[in-house]
This record gives C-alpha cells, structure tokens and sequence, in this order.
C-alpha cells in the first residue's frame, strides 16, 4: 500500500476528494430537487438514440431516475471517504460511458470536444482510481484491506 510517496499519496486524496464532492454534489442536487429527471438528457441522445429511448419508458424511467440521483451520490461518498472506491469507481465508469453516448453525436460529444470530453476524463480517473485502489491511501479502504 505504502508504493506512492508522500506528495503522490496528498495528490491523489485531494483530487479524489475533490472528484468525489463533484458527484456528490451533481447527485444530491437530483435528490433534493422533486422536478428532476433524467428525460430531457436521455430525450435528446444522438449516439445509440434507440438504445437510450428505452429508459424513457414510463415504467423504466422512475428507476433510471433514482439510479442516477443516489449513484452520483454515493459516488461521491466513496471517493469523499475512501470507502469501496473500486467497485463505485467501475460503476463510475459506466454511468461517465452512458453520460458520453448520450451528449453529441459521436465523435463529437459537445460543441468544444473532439473524442474527449469531461466524462472521458472523470471515466479515466475513475478508471485509475480502482486500478491502484485509491480508497486505500488516507481513506476507510484501508481498514477493509487484508493485504
């Protein structure tokens, strides 16, 4: 666990810190806002719209809503405490993958992106965060570890 020197060890637990009250922030948000819903991103998608209309569906849509709102959420816990970093950092990824498709028609995901948007950059260190285990230096991860 001890392989990062000190200054990599306060870098990583500041940007996972600061990633994690991004989502947090982005999640609970959704929580508290009664009127939200994820209709008028899915509406919209350009890549892969049929796979995406599909979470329209009346009976579907209250679920993809409440996965959205509380798995950004305890994302953000995770990261904020360093608690099962790995398995929200994969599912991290996955909502970053979905949140991509759906933006612009790709390879164009926004009007200032070519390839690379944000999404892509939060899949990627969500990506390294669960490679190295970043939950494990100065996080709760730590005291769940066996090795």
């Amino acid at each position: 666990m001890n392989s990062l020197n000190l200054s990599a060890r306060v870098t990583l637990l500041l940007t996972r810190v600061a990633l994690g009250i991004l989502f947090f922030y982005a999640g609970i948000t959704k929580v508290l806002d009664s009127t939200w819903s994820a209709a008028g991103y899915i509406g919209v998608a350009k890549t892969f719209p049929n796979f995406y209309q599909l979470f329209l569906n009346p009976t579907i849509l209250p679920i993809v809503n409440f996965l959205n709102e509380w798995g950004l959420t305890i994302l953000g816990l995770s990261l904020i405490l360093g608690l099962f970093v790995r398995l929200s950092s994969l599912l991290g990824v996955a909502l970053m993958l979905l949140y991509y498709f759906a933006a612009g028609p790709f390879p164009y995901p926004n009007a200032h992106a070519w390839l690379v948007d944000e999404h892509i950059v939060y899949a990627l260190l969500l990506l390294s965060f669960a490679s190295i285990r970043a939950g494990r230096y100065w996080g709760l991860d730590q005291f769940l570890s066996r090795d």
